[in-house]
């Protein structure tokens, strides 16, 4: 039977849905109840919350960062659910494992509605041909607004939608927390069971053919320290069993032929080795050392390849190089070299296919181009924790030629924060060149603020937010369109106070810091010349020694035991290092320590450098 002669048949005891929301609208939440309802774990068994966010960096920053899949069985059938990120910065998380899913569970907060984010997944999702279905989450939320909500969501499908039966899907209201589910607000669910038949009636089967050529799309990475590499991805057509021959089609083209070693399927949140596995099933694979996210593994006999992933192209642009300080090599745990970083950037870029990488203008300096601000930062502090250390500038806007003019990524910003917040959120965005769109407000004295800003305008902002709204106002982006590069209102950040002498920090010293301006380290502190030290109260920069003791004498005086009394120092996170610096300064990044610091380290040469700058 030739190829064209195969006709492809619907798996009826399989289903693979995708779980799109925005950030802390409780898409992980929900699938913590659906496996703890679906009984996949013994009755002792501890499993706490938030079981998909295993990363430490996504238990910490309280957000999903990479796509992972699990898989539960209700009433015979087995459903594979494909968790995904929710910021926009991890948009190509998204993107590549769309594919493997026939419909998408929407997640919706039922007081703020959609976001941004939902808009972006989601037009990507009714693209794919995916089947929506509408979950209105956390209806029990003070001032929720579900009727309103569920409107807003069908207008957006109405804009999106693809095809009729896109416009056709249910709503069903939850409460992740309780695990709650009804199809109508006037009779409370008591368990997911309504979401869940919801599920097997509107999400299609896959769609594929048995027994034909062996056609499988890499969607992901992993590791396993006994089998080694392992490809995710969904089999589109015929049938994968261990030791079966298969050739890998990449950009170059059809490799040689190879073995499947180890075939593995997922069942609840452990992988188990399978027999075989068929058209429709995502597994995990072994025995392919080269294969890359992208790649379609193929029937050795009659290799035939899918369609490459897409993903969006990058908008900030930041460089990683060799850390250079007076204390490299002091706390690093892993071989920072030029050559180390450079292994270890190539491999994120295995799996990370939203990050680009090329070499910078030396051997030790490399140009990593990323999604946004937390794309990056997260990858920094992920490096950070596994040993290395390193130096990274400020991040910039990547622009594009267009028509001979010089354009530049455009976003939309939505800010949720409090009335009283308004005023100082509207001068801090106003200042940054951003436009103000739309203001509304609702009973709970609670505003959402709408701009459209330059991605080199919100650089930093999230930080700010937080600081000005007391770490209650939420920040959310979308790129929205490319516009013609424009003149912003100049940064009025101002100088900074860099230490003049190497060795520590004390007391006598620091009190010269604060009286100059605002200190970011204590006492005790190890500092060398040309590192920042503190914010000058003016403009300009400042050489000040922290390390200066007071003089002994003996002479008596009235204040000689005078206690010295400092103000606390300002504490920097990563994110707020990265917005803070000028082109002349760098971060450096350590396992124990993240620094500021002057490119050029002495003064002298940094008074010589400006000065022939000023002659050209």
């Amino acid at each position: 039977m030739s190829i064209t002669e195969l006709r492809p048949t619907r798996r009826a005891d399989l289903r693979n849905v995708a779980i799109i929301a925005h950030v802390d609208h409780g898409k992980t939440t929900l699938v913590d109840a659906l496996l703890k309802q679906s009984h996949v774990f013994a009755a002792h068994e501890q499993v706490g919350e938030l079981i998909m966010d295993s990363n430490v960096l996504e238990r910490e920053k309280g957000i999903t960062i990479l796509a992972k899949n699990t898989s539960i069985r209700y009433h015979g059938v087995k459903i594979n659910i494909i968790d995904t990120p929710g910021h926009a910065d991890f948009g190509g998380e998204v993107e590549r494992v769309l594919g493997m899913a026939e419909g998408c569970l929407l997640l919706v907060d039922a007081l703020e509605g959609p976001m941004p984010q939902t808009r972006v997944v989601l037009r990507q999702a009714l693209e794919l041909g995916l089947m929506p279905i509408i979950v209105v989450n956390k209806i029990d939320r003070v001032n929720a607004r579900p009727a309103e909500t569920v409107e807003a969501t069908h207008d957006l499908l109405l804009e999106l939608a693809r095809n009729a039966d896109q416009l056709s899907a249910p709503v069903i209201y939850t409460n992740a927390r309780t695990g709650t589910a009804t199809v109508d607000l006037r009779h409370p669910g008591t368990t997911l069971e309504p979401l869940l038949d919801a599920l097997l009636t509107y999400i299609p089967p896959p769609l594929g053919d048995a027994d034909g050529p062996l056609q499988l799309l890499v969607s992901n990475l992993d590791h396993d320290n006994h089998i080694g590499r392992l490809a995710i991805g969904r089999i589109t057509r015929g049938t994968l069993r261990p030791g079966q021959d298969v050739v890998r089609i990449s950009e170059a083209g059809i490799g040689q032929r190879q073995r499947i070693t180890t075939l593995l399927t997922v069942e609840a949140l452990q992988r188990r080795p399978a027999e075989s596995a068929s058209a429709g099933e995502i597994v995990y694979i072994a025995g392919l050392p080269d294969i890359a996210v992208g790649d379609t593994v193929a029937d050795a006999e009659q290799p035939q390849a899918l369609p490459r992933l897409e993903v969006s192209e990058p908008t900030l642009r930041m460089q990683f190089s060799v850390n250079q300080s007076p204390f490299a090599g002091r706390e690093a745990t892993t071989s920072s070299t030029s050559r180390q970083l450079r292994a270890r950037l190539e491999r994120e870029l295995q799996t990370n296919v939203a990050l680009k990488v090329a070499d910078g203008a030396t051997a030790d300096i490399f140009e990593v181009s990323g999604r946004g601000e937390l794309h990056l930062a997260i990858l920094i502090e992920t490096m950070r924790r596994e040993g290395y250390e390193f130096e990274v500038s400020r991040p910039a806007v990547i622009t594009r030629e267009i028509n001979g003019e010089r354009h530049e990524p455009v976003e939309e910003c939505i800010i949720d924060c409090s009335l009283d917040a308004v005023g100082a959120i509207t001068e801090a965005l106003g200042s940054r060149g951003a436009q103000l769109q739309t203001m509304r407000t609702d009973a709970g004295s609670g505003a959402r603020l709408t701009y459209l800003a330059p991605t080199r305008a919100l650089i930093g902002l999230r930080s700010l937010i937080l600081t000005l709204t007391r770490g209650t106002g939420v920040m959310s982006t979308r790129l929205v369109r490319w516009e013609r590069w424009r003149q912003l209102p100049p940064r009025t950040r101002n100088g900074v106070l860099t230490a003049s002498q190497t060795g520590m920090a004390v007391a006598y010293g620091l009190q010269g810091v604060q009286e100059r301006g605002q200190p970011f380290i204590g006492p005790g502190t190890q500092v060398y010349e040309g590192m920042i030290i503190g914010l000058n109260r003016r403009g300009g920069d400042i050489d000040v020694n922290a390390t200066k003791q007071k003089q002994k004498t003996n002479m008596r005086a009235s204040t000689e035991d005078a206690t010295v009394k400092l103000v606390p120092p300002r504490q920097m996170s990563l994110e707020e290092c990265l917005d803070f610096i000028e082109d002349d300064e760098l971060v450096e990044v350590t396992p124990k320590t993240i620094r500021m610091r002057k490119r050029v380290l002495n003064a002298g040469d940094r008074i010589k450098l400006r000065k022939r700058d000023l002659a050209s």
